[in-house]
């Protein structure tokens, strides 16, 4: 099985890389494991070598946990379309106590850990959110864990698809489908040539960062990608009071709101959000009726946000 290319064999290597181990997830029994939390399970509590889990095509249909007591781990699928791990966790669902489970525990797949990689592979919650529907948030993937990056994968989902909740991370040639929020959290992340597709009837959003201080070293920066879809979106909502999104060099199909941002119903949040676009095109990038607390950037403004130091990526990532 060979992985995407080389770029995408470089995504794989990280600390621990020297001895690193292999595991074969196949649904025909010819692997490791039959199922991907299988092989998850077959990794020692802290372990310090990366292990790199090949997921040979096929519907996976699980949830999927990766610990934090189990960094460097790979996630490896030869075509994005033919491994697909899937499930339809909603936060109205019931626990065993009769709880509602809530967004954050409704992840396919929950990654805690440090240094995870993944690349050729879908992840998928089938929940499809509807107008005025409650409790259909769901998420497809959820990111607690530090340094982990992703490579042509697709995360797809309806209301709250890909929560990138904290630490930092990397987004290259992925596409990533929702309607509302599908994009939120309070992480430090880079989206570079990724697809960002609505399937909004009516109003959504890309992206609500949760950012709630000045201080703190989050929020997400879209460089290169594309937007497009269905619906009426904003670029971002202010979750968080200091909610900070930034677009650079991005194509904005025309589904993008004239108006670009909300401010979340709290008009206190204008002051202190960072919201802005520098130099991107399309029927979606016309500034002239924006809002006026977001930005227009200039170079020097948009020069932080425009690449791997956003993330600190010369720390961390090797290409």
């Amino acid at each position: 099985m060979k992985v995407n290319n080389e770029l995408g064999k470089s995504l794989m290597m990280n600390q621990g890389e020297n001895n690193s181990r292999i595991i074969v997830v196949s649904k025909d029994g010819t692997g490791d494991s039959l199922t991907v939390q299988g092989a998850i399970d077959l990794i020692p509590i802290q372990n310090t070598a990366r292990v790199k889990i090949f997921i040979l095509p096929g519907v996976y249909s699980e949830k999927v946990t990766v610990p934090k007591t189990k960094p460097y781990i790979s996630f490896i699928g030869n075509q994005s379309s033919e491994t697909v791990i899937s499930w339809h966790s909603k936060a109205s669902d019931r626990t065993s106590n009769g709880q509602e489970t809530g967004t954050f525990n409704t992840a396919t797949v929950d990654v805690e850990s440090d240094y995870f990689c993944a690349t050729g592979i879908t992840v998928k919650n089938t929940v499809e959110a509807i107008p005025g529907g409650k409790g259909l948030q769901a998420v497809a993937l959820r990111i607690a864990g530090d340094k982990a990056m992703f490579y042509k994968v697709n995360i797809i989902g309806s209301q709250d698809t890909l929560l990138d909740l904290s630490g930092t991370h990397y987004f290259y040639n992925c596409y990533i489908q929702g309607s509302i929020d599908f994009i939120f959290g309070n992480a430090r992340s880079l989206y570079e040539e990724c697809f960002l597709h609505s399937t909004a009837i009516g109003s959504g959003a890309i992206a609500a960062s949760h950012r709630n201080s000045a201080v703190e070293n989050s929020g997400f920066s879209f460089v290169k990608c594309t937007v497009n879809g269905t619906g009426r979106v904003y670029l971002g909502r202010a979750w968080g009071k200091y909610s900070r999104t930034v677009y650079s060099f991005c194509n904005l199909d025309g589904i993008i709101n004239p108006a670009g941002w909300s401010d979340w119903g709290d008009t206190s949040r204008r002051g202190t959000v960072w919201f802005g676009e520098y130099k991107c095109r399309g029927r979606g990038a016309d500034l002239r009726r924006r809002v006026p607390w977001s930005k227009s950037f200039s170079s020097q403004e948009a020069r932080p946000f425009l690449n791997r130091n956003f993330i600190d990526g010369n720390q961390w990532l090797r290409l």
